[in-house]
């Protein structure tokens, strides 16, 4: 199921990106306050995905002007449909507020998956820039920038 994050979800939301990132390496950088990653002042909204159970498997927020952000589902959950049921639930929220959603991705040899997951979905590669903040070796870290219409 596809629900409204809540405020209780956040502790749950943080043991799944624990194993995301030692799976992935996503967040790239770990945070130092986790929740308040995950919950930022700049978010619009967020949802989660969570089995029958009601544990939580997947996340994704909006952020700032429609940018999609925060999105991943633990790796015992993936091949399931999730990361595009969570996707579809921020385009319909963009559709019904007018925005155009926009997303980027860290350019690595570890974000290839991500990458093809956005671009056969529709999302269109706008430009790359270099990210204001590096990765966990220090070096900078590209940046690839998308968008998509809602309605597509």
């Amino acid at each position: 199921m596809i629900r409204l994050r809540q405020p209780a979800d956040l502790e749950r939301c943080v043991a799944v990106l624990r194993a995301v990132h030692k799976a992935d390496g996503y967040p790239l950088n770990w945070p130092a306050e986790p929740i308040r990653w995950l919950a930022p002042e700049t978010e619009l909204c967020s949802w989660v995905a969570t089995g029958a159970d009601g544990e939580v498997l997947g996340h994704v927020a909006v952020h700032r002007e429609a940018e999609l952000s925060r999105l991943f589902v633990v790796p015992a959950a993936r091949r399931r449909a999730l990361a595009g049921r969570l996707v579809g639930a921020v385009r319909e929220w963009a559709a019904a507020n007018g925005r155009t959603l926009t997303l980027n991705v860290p350019e690595d040899e570890r974000r290839t998956g991500a990458v093809a997951f956005y671009e056969a979905t529709g999302w269109r590669h706008t430009h790359t820039t270099v990210a204001d903040w590096t990765g966990p070796d220090g070096r900078p870290v590209r940046l690839r920038h998308y968008a998509i219409r809602p309605d597509r």
